[in-house]
């Protein structure tokens, strides 16, 4: 088996392009084409979508997709493995089968499930303390029963919530006959399948240099070239938008993890082992992967119904906002009387112009969330109350949206089982029940290591203990920031000037300001964020080698809290990843509860990385 195995991907999350599934097959050769559909956010989606049908709880995107994509998949001999089968994987294989005997096409259907830990919560102390039994309970497979039913004869796979990388690794392992030991190529498949989870977030998509993206077609989704040792080459199709380069796949890389030793249920990928070296025009070799057992227990979703939410948003524009905002808000407190909701959150956003030359730079947004188990606290008693103000509150009053009466929120908390505890089934085409055993062998975390995150939400890291080469600080009672353990190394080659920039010094001693520069720090370096449940993480990344050598001396924690002044009462764990010319930051509680208690914490999440690039430093010209 010399030749490398071509996988797809079409999907990142659920909700994207809808003809991604139909171009990946006409657009090149492929073995084997995935789809990732869930989210933590999508798990509660389909949680409340089967409270209304019980025969629901899928991602129905991917049966209209195989309804138009089905007979070009088999005609050109490409599985399809994906796991939009979400809560009921079973029901969605079988809509699937009508949907192929419609069709008049023969494919072979299997599923995996096992996944659904619901009927058991209780049993595996999974309630919780304050919102009762869970709406969502899934553990996070492994790839061994993807494996199994592609050796089985699959054709068409589908899952439940799987790790998003497994959706890779599967039909690696099931292709190469790896075996459950082979811990490197198992870790070398996940590092691809990472890449890969987020569509063409590998290709250019959300990418901190985007001006440089190749932008004139959509972005192509990526494609991982999988050899018999793990490794692989990450590209897309020819003639496709965007770029593969290094720096697509390092930024994709850092997008929701921890620390280096990134766990899943088949194998720990020593994420600061991994090698990228460009191997072409849109080619990336990734290779020298490590691999360790995982372990000795799973990752759960839990998604439970935390109550009821709404929001409204104030425009204030001209003279005297922030009197304004105080206005409204004295206002709204005299609206809830007794009756205030249990969280009353305000956010002003933006900073208008002190002359503005247009109306929308004297601008800024105030927004207000509610949160309460009782729905009327929320609902047309806010909104009616904020409508009110129309003619009795500031100059210039009026609102983005019309009152609305809200809707329940979720609240995503990641927990943990014994291994033993999963019961992993591979369903084949035929019917027969595979049962698939844990990993052979496993090995805890090291306390304070920073367990990876498989999905849009994880467990974080901010222990306050320093492991290895990651430094944690925790927030003081002033939000200054205390680091605690492990020494931030390198050399510092930046210069830095006072508030007025009077003064310059650097490491070796005071430079001339002739030879500084002052940019922002999104020039230099980039960075790429995501969520992690309540968590957030922030990687940053180095150009070049010289560049990395400043960074890493440079971006402590301290510095990291200047540019998110947001984080300072937060724990914040920083990782060094010296191959990808990275450190990665992991914020503790900044999203809160997560999922969806408030509509903008997955976006705050997202746009950190932007956000900790606008700062501005004075930098050597060379």
């Amino acid at each position: 088996m010399s030749q490398p195995l071509r996988v797809g991907n079409a999907s990142g999350f659920y909700g994207d392009r809808f003809s991604a599934v139909r171009e990946m097959l006409e657009g090149g050769p492929l073995d084997v084409l995935t789809g990732d559909y869930l989210a933590e956010l999508t798990m509660l989606i389909l949680g409340r979508s089967r409270l209304k049908d019980p025969e629901a709880g899928y991602a129905s995107t991917f049966l209209r997709q195989m309804e138009e994509s089905l007979g070009l998949a088999v005609e050109r001999g490409v599985k399809v493995v994906a796991n939009a089968g979400g809560l009921n994987p079973r029901g969605l294989a079988v809509k699937l089968r009508e949907l192929a005997e419609r069709l008049g096409v023969e494919v072979r259907i299997a599923h995996v499930e096992g996944d659904d830990l619901l009927g058991r919560a209780e049993k595996l102390g999974l309630d919780d303390s304050r919102y009762g039994a869970p709406l969502t309970a899934n553990a996070y497979l492994g790839a061994w029963g993807i494996a199994e039913c592609l050796k089985g004869g699959a054709d068409i796979v589908v899952t439940g919530r799987v790790t998003d990388a497994s959706l890779v690794v599967g039909p690696a392992a099931a292709h190469f006959g790896w075996a459950r030991d082979d811990w490197d190529a198992l870790a070398g498949a996940t590092a691809a399948g990472h890449v890969l989870e987020c569509g063409a977030q590998a290709t250019g998509g959300n990418y901190a240099f985007f001006e440089e993206i190749y932008n004139v077609k959509p972005l192509g989704f990526p494609i991982a070239e999988i050899r018999s040792d793990g490794s692989s080459v990450i590209t897309k199709h020819e003639g496709t938008g965007g770029n593969v380069t290094v720096e697509t796949v390092t930024a994709q890389l850092l997008y929701e993890i921890g620390g280096p030793a990134y766990a899943g249920p088949d194998v720990t990928t020593r994420f600061d082992t991994i090698e990228l070296a460009a191997d072409g025009p849109d080619r990336v070799r990734i290779g020298g992967t490590k691999g360790t057992p995982p372990p000795p227990t799973t990752k759960v979703c839990l998604n439970h119904l935390g109550g009821h939410r709404n929001e409204m948003t104030f425009v204030l524009t001209g003279l005297g906002v922030e009197a304004k905002a105080e206005l409204v808000k004295a206002r709204m407190e005299a609206a809830f009387g007794d009756r205030r909701p249990a969280r009353v959150e305000w956010t002003l956003v933006g900073t208008p112009a002190p002359d503005p030359a247009t109306q929308g730079a004297g601008t800024a947004l105030l927004r207000c969330a509610v949160l309460d188990p009782d729905a009327e606290k929320v609902g047309r008693s806010f909104s009616g109350a904020v409508v009110e103000l129309a003619l009795a509150g500031y100059p210039g009053f009026t609102m983005t949206s019309p009152p609305g009466k809200g809707g329940p929120y979720g609240v995503y908390t990641p927990a943990y089982v014994p291994n033993e505890v999963v019961e992993h089934v591979a369903v084949l085409p035929d019917g027969t029940r595979r049962v698939i055993p844990p990993a052979p062998s496993t090995v805890p975390l090291e306390a304070g290591a920073g367990r990876g995150v498989e999905g849009d939400g994880g467990d974080g890291a901010g222990t306050g203990e320093a492991v290895g080469e990651v430094t944690v600080a925790e927030a003081d009672g002033a939000g200054r920031g205390v680091e605690v353990g492990g020494a931030v190394t390198g050399g510092v080659s930046v210069a830095e000037v006072d508030g007025v920039g009077r003064s310059v010094t650097g490491a070796e001693g005071v430079v001339a300001e002739s030879a500084v520069v002052r940019v922002a720090l999104g020039v230099v370096v980039g960075a790429r964020s995501g969520d992690k449940g309540g968590d957030a993480n922030i990687g940053v990344w180095a150009r070049t080698d010289a560049q990395w050598r400043w960074l890493d001396g440079f971006l402590s924690v301290e510095r990291f809290r200047e540019l998110l002044p947001e984080t300072r009462r937060h724990d914040v764990a920083r990782y060094r990843l010296p191959n990808l010319r990275a450190v990665n930051f992991v914020v503790s509680g900044l999203l809160q509860e997560g999922c969806r208690p408030r509509r903008g914490s997955i976006r705050r999440a997202r746009r950190s990385g932007s956000g900790c690039g606008r700062g501005w430093w004075t930098f050597r010209k060379n």
